[in-house]
This record gives C-alpha cells, structure tokens and sequence, in this order.
C-alpha cells in the first residue's frame, strides 16, 4: 500500500507544476488585465499538453499522472454537489424549472447528432453534446469517466470548448443589448448558455445584480443535470456491453452489470454533498474551502489530462470538433431563445 502510494509521488508533484504555472498565468492575467480571460483549467491542459509533446512522461511518472486526470478529478466533481442546493434549485419557479430540464436535453440530443452527423467518434459527440449542455470543463471530465473516455478525446473536447466559452462570454452581453433584454431575460439567456458558473458571473455581472441573480440560479440547474446524465449515460454503456456479441453464451443469462457501472461513485458523492448542503450539514463557512479544493484538484487533474496528449494529435482532429462545438452552442442559444419567450418573461 505504502509502495503504492510513493509511486504516485513523481506524477502528482508532475501535474503539481503544471497546476501551479497555470494558476500563476491566471494570476498575472488579473493583475495585467484586472479579468482572468482564460481559465486556470483551460491553462493547465494548454500547458501540459505543450510539455507532452516535447517530452515523453516516462514510466516513473504515469502513475501519478492516471491518478491525478481519473480519482481527483472524480473527487472534484463529488464536492460540486457542495455548490448546489435544493432550495436554490426550487427557487426559480416550476416553469423555468422545467423548461431548463428540457432544454438541456433537447441540448444535448441536438450537438450529439450534429457530432455524428459530422463522423465524430460517438465518445466524442458525447462528450461535447454534455459539455454544451451542462457545464463545459467539469461536465466533459465528470462524463469522461463513465463513458471511458480517453485523455486525448477529453483534452480536445475541453480545449474547444473552453475557447468558445471565453468567446461567449465577451459577446453574450452585446446580444443581450441587441435584443434589447430586460435583466431576467438576459440573465436566463447567460444561464443556458454559458458554460462555467464563473463565467457566467463574468457575463452578467456587468449587465446588473438581478441578471446575476437569474444567470446563477439557471446555471446550477444546469449543473444539477450533470448527476442524471451521467447515471444516464452509465446505464447506457452498461446496456450496450450486455448486448454485444459473445458478452454471453447462447441461451445464458446476460451477466449481471456491476453497479459502480450503473451509479458511479462520484454521481453518489454528487448527490450526497448536494444533499448535506440542501439540509444544513454543511456549513456556509466551508463552501469556500470546498470551493477552492474542488478547483484545486480540477486543475490538477486538467495538468494530468494536458501531459496524457500529445498536442499534435488534438490539432489534427480540430476542425470537426471547432465545427461541432460552434453548431452545438448556436443550437443551444436559439432553444433558450425560444424558451424565454416561450415562457413571456420580463
């Protein structure tokens, strides 16, 4: 066990660099530009992934590294439940409520047959369909694990999606002005559309607080979507296997799915953190700490993730997958569109 446990060391303080030049570029961006223009996240795979393609982790380090981009990035998304509240979900009224419901998987049918359509692998499309949908970054890495996902493919899905996501956010406040939208209109179009809470504060906190308000509330629905897809998306891949020829003999049983495959660990932890948040046993006191763990161990595992792929190999897939993500985002802006004014809000 001990033996073990030393031989994650090389990787982990590996991935530890990489996390902490990332956060020092995000630090020296706020300081020149008073904003963070790209995130600590997207940073830490930009730069392990130019470190891994001019060097080759070698065997000593590839423990530490499968750790940090698979458990820790399991264990950031468990304590994202600390971030969601029922009461706060419940707070936004049936309708909107719903509505976000659908629109999310409406979201999420749409980008994965626009990735399909596009001869996208299907774990891909996945992977992009959810990250559009949910919540960009931590969506693609909480799905990344149930679908096995590989490094590469979730380093791709992250990368572009991260960049449309600051572009976004730069040009979602000049729409909303264009279309003339009150602050709860603006804010529910943010919410559905941006894909990181801290983003979507970015993007409405200049319009005002009540946008802010709204933009937040709608986005940690969205957030809350992420538990059932992935259970979704588990019984899915679980099926599948069932189903495949020669998984059992002619007139046998199928054999039985285990059930980390149905639920996944961290889905659990998901809920159970939510859970704890909704009823007060976790104290408003620790949300910051759980915050900053959650973002700490995030950006770990995005350093992980960047030094798994060889960046070469990210940019000879790009130009379906830019493609696929600007589609996806377009189709989900005209159904939040179209739910604002289904739904007549003021």
């Amino acid at each position: 066990m001990a033996g073990a446990a030393l031989s994650l060391i090389p990787g982990l303080a590996a991935c530890a660099a990489v996390a902490i030049a990332a956060l020092a570029v995000q630090a020296l961006e706020l300081r020149l530009f008073g904003r963070g223009w790209i995130d600590a996240i997207v940073l830490a795979i930009l730069i392990g992934a130019a470190i891994r393609s001019v060097w080759t982790p070698p065997a000593s380090v590839r423990p530490g590294i499968e750790f940090s981009a698979r458990t820790l990035l399991e264990i950031a998304v468990a304590l994202l439940g600390a971030s969601v509240s029922a009461a706060t979900v419940m707070a936004i009224g049936p309708g909107l409520l719903a509505g976000t419901v659908v629109i999310v998987a409406l979201a999420i049918a749409a980008s994965y047959g626009l990735g399909r359509l596009l001869r996208l692998p299907r774990r891909m499309a996945v992977l992009i369909a959810c990250g559009n949908a949910i919540c960009g970054n931590s969506a693609i890495a909480a799905v990344a694990p149930v679908i096995d996902a590989d490094a590469r493919d979730v380093s791709a899905a992250i990368a572009f999606t991260a960049v449309l996501g600051v572009v976004v956010v730069l040009l979602l406040p000049l729409l909303g002005v264009a279309l003339q939208m009150s602050g709860v209109q603006y804010g529910v179009l943010a919410g559905l559309t941006v894909y990181a809470v801290p983003q979507v504060l970015a993007a409405t906190m200049p319009v005002g607080a009540v946008a802010a308000q709204a933009g937040t509330l709608i986005k940690l629905v969205r957030v809350l979507m992420l538990g059932p897809v992935c259970l979704a998306l588990a019984v899915s891949v679980a099926l599948r296997r069932r189903s495949q020829p020669g998984a059992a003999d002619a007139g046998a049983p199928a054999p039985r799915v285990p059930l980390r495959h149905l639920l996944p660990w961290f889905i659990v932890g998901f809920l159970l953190m939510m859970a704890a948040r909704s009823t007060g046993l976790v104290p408003a006191a620790v949300l910051p700490v759980l915050g900053w763990l959650t973002t700490a161990l995030t950006v770990l595992a995005m350093a992980a993730l960047g030094l798994s792929t060889d960046a070469r190999a990210v940019a000879r897939s790009g130009v379906r997958i830019t493609a696929v993500v600007i589609l996806s985002l377009l189709a989900l802006l005209g159904l939040a569109l179209g739910l604002i004014g289904l739904l007549a809000l003021v």
